[in-house]
């Protein structure tokens, strides 16, 4: 499953450290940060529930980047 979720990051090397950071999240296939978009482009591995998923997303990005924001 695919989904896209708007996203408040300040620059595009932060992005990039943000997309790394939701890779390496368990129950996440692929993740891309589109800085110029402010979206976030997530594929969800099989039988894993998005919303559990993408709050250990935003806790990763939240080292990164502490004042981010995914907007769920």
């Amino acid at each position: 499953m695919k989904k896209t979720y708007k996203i408040e990051v300040d620059c595009a090397n932060c992005a990039n450290l943000m997309e790394d950071a939701a890779r390496k999240t368990a129950g996440v296939q692929s993740a891309t940060v589109n800085f110029m978009t402010q979206k976030m482009i997530v594929e969800f591995e099989e039988g894993k529930e998005p919303g559990t998923v993408m709050k250990e997303v935003l806790d990763a990005c939240k080292k990164v980047e502490p004042d981010c924001e995914i907007f769920l």
